[in-house]
């Protein structure tokens, strides 16, 4: 891989699929920025930004922030300039609407890869029931794993019909798992 080559990448999978320590992992090698969607919004709030402050009217009453509304956002972290940096994104796009927007904003850069951290259904509901948070009972876990199966199908679909899905078994040692990530994505970069 090129040094001055940065990946642009979105990482997507599972609750419990181990997403959170890849990501460190990830950006740590390749020097860029893990950028989740909750981190993005909470900075764009923080700075007093116009993005930022309407977001907050959002954010403080409960609801969802929209969809055009979060893809600004985004595209203020990610977009023009800043695609150079490279980044991986977590948590965005939720569903076709974004991704279409996402592939938008990176040209003409595009992206490299979207990473489905792919493990099984039976192992993350494991995974999330020894965490022991009080928000994870198994009827919570079952809506989580429900409505993750509902917004993301259509993502994979997207992504792999523009050559940029890769899928990384998340099932083993967690160094197993980075090595087999990395090897993806470097492979992803000299391809494109």
């Amino acid at each position: 891989m090129s040094e001055a080559v940065r990946p642009r990448l979105v990482i997507m999978g599972r609750q419990g699929a181990g997403k959170g320590t890849q990501c460190e992992l990830l950006s740590a090698h390749y020097g860029i920025d893990h950028l989740s969607t909750g981190d993005v919004l909470r900075a764009a709030v923080a700075e007093g930004s116009e993005l930022g402050v309407k977001a907050k009217g959002f954010m403080d009453a409960g609801d969802l922030v929209p969809d055009e509304l979060i893809t600004d956002i985004v595209a203020s972290r990610v977009g023009g300039e800043h695609a150079a940096a490279g980044f991986l994104l977590d948590g965005f796009p939720r569903n076709v609407g974004q991704a279409e927007a996402l592939v938008a904003m990176m040209e003409p850069a595009g992206l490299h890869a979207c990473v489905n951290l792919d493990v099984e259904e039976s192992v993350v509901r494991e995974r999330m029931m020894a965490r022991g948070r009080e928000d994870d009972t198994p009827e919570a876990i079952d809506r989580r794993l429900e409505l993750y199966a509902q917004e993301t199908a259509p993502l994979f679909d997207f992504f792999d019909n523009r050559g940029l899905l890769l899928v990384c078994d998340g099932f083993g040692e967690v160094e197993d798992i980075s090595a087999r990530l990395i090897a993806s994505i470097d492979q992803a970069i000299a391809g494109s």
